[in-house]
């Protein structure tokens, strides 16, 4: 059995009929949005995003993959970062078509979700999230990418439905690498702050007791 199969194998019939019906980026897209955003220490596996229909950036951004996987994209990942201890790192479902790239994401933010998949490069779809990418401080705080990571090199650890090989794939495998720069010292500190009218756009649907800095645990 492939790891799709076995991944399905342990959904109730329900969620199958629902995982299988994700048939472009734009549909697991929109499911995405419907799975309630949760910013707790606690990384699910895919299996337990969709069993638990919660989940932030980094577990939905794998489940995304594998739903990318299943249509016949590669399960390519990509963390775009802030300065350390400044916000929440923000994780894309990368797809490519006709030779350019889009993302899908679960996010907090209007904003940091879907792209169309028409941007050259990677450094150049990651800067279509600069202006977005705002602290409950008012600040554009996006500094930096990750290299683009394929979790299908790691089914050996069943990261889609165990949440231990799940968080050794997190943890050991996808963070830990260095950030490739987007701006330098001398631009970050030269950046205006978020005015008031932008950022009630920025934050329109956000749950901001889940963002970084306010939530509590």
């Amino acid at each position: 059995m492939d790891f799709i199969a076995q991944f399905e194998s342990r959904l109730p019939e329900s969620l199958r009929r629902l995982f299988r019906s994700l048939d472009t980026p734009f549909a697991i897209q929109n499911y995405l949005d419907t799975i309630t955003y949760k910013g707790e220490e606690r990384d699910r596996s895919p299996l337990n995003v969709m069993l638990d229909n919660q989940g932030h950036c980094l577990d939905g951004g794998f489940l995304a993959a594998l739903c990318l996987w299943r249509i016949g994209f590669k399960p390519l990942l990509l963390d775009i970062v802030p300065d350390p201890g400044v916000d929440d790192d923000h994780v894309l479902a990368l797809y490519q078509i006709e030779g350019r790239w889009g993302a899908v994401a679960k996010t907090n933010y209007i904003f940091l979700g879907f792209r169309e998949p028409v941007y050259k490069n990677f450094r150049e779809l990651v800067m279509t999230y600069f202006e977005h990418y705002v602290s409950i401080h008012k600040r554009k705080v996006l500094t930096g990418y990750l290299r683009p990571f394929d979790a299908s090199r790691y089914t050996h650890l069943n990261w889609a439905w165990d949440e231990t090989g799940a968080n050794i794939l997190y943890h050991k495998h996808f963070y830990g690498r260095k950030p490739i720069p987007l701006i330098t010292k001398s631009m970050a500190a030269r950046l205006s702050p978020v005015t008031d009218r932008t950022y009630q756009a920025e934050t329109l649907f956000t749950d901001l007791n889940e963002s970084f800095g306010n939530r509590k645990y």
